[in-house]
């Protein structure tokens, strides 16, 4: 079974005509890593389906980059203010690792709107994506950097290790070295 497929079922079951629509609407690419999908002033003009890699998500602060979040496999992402109102995006999204995605453009990817599995299954992302950005920012506001390195190492470890300490240091808010203090805390 292709892996958007089986990845959209999780969410709402696929007919098979269904399926069909969509999967014309796709394309593959294999990125290598450190590759710039979206840079910050673009329009981002795709939804993608990451197959396989890892991705961060980030904004230049005062010259610095800041890292807003990770998306690993399988999942779907875009900019999603850039993508839905096709304006210049505020962020920049990179390859952490060679990755393999899905890619949709805008016009087809409201298009299959008609489709009640479609629509269904975005509906439910979006949703799936603002809790998860609403508990980013929740603990941001109520957790110590420490604590959400803890939850990161309990709640996704195989992650901590794959991502590098300045991108996980920019994401938890806090300095490279200050990270590192923690880690020797906790090990």
């Amino acid at each position: 079974m292709h892996p958007f497929r089986q990845f959209i079922e999780t969410y709402v079951p696929l007919p098979e005509a269904d399926w069909a629509r969509i999967e014309v609407c796709i394309d593959r690419h294999e990125v290598a890593k450190s590759t710039l999908i979206l840079s910050e002033g673009t329009v981002c003009r795709h939804l993608y389906f990451l197959e396989s890699g890892l991705l961060r998500f980030f904004i230049l602060k005062d010259g610095e980059e800041v890292t807003k979040y990770f998306t690993d496999v399988p999942y779907v992402f875009t900019s999603q203010k850039s993508f839905t109102t096709q304006q210049p995006a505020k962020e920049s999204i990179d390859t952490l690792e060679a990755s393999v995605l899905w890619r949709m453009t805008y016009t087809d990817a409201f298009a299959l709107l008609s489709l009640e599995s479609w629509s269904t299954f975005i509906r439910l992302l979006i949703q799936e994506v603002q809790q998860y950005t609403e508990e980013i920012l929740e603990a941001l506001q109520t957790e110590t950097a420490e604590n959400r390195y803890r939850n990161l190492l309990s709640s996704q470890p195989a992650l901590v290790r794959r991502v590098p300490l300045k991108h996980l240091a920019s994401y938890l808010g806090i300095a490279q070295q200050s990270l590192s203090r923690i880690r020797r805390k906790i090990w």
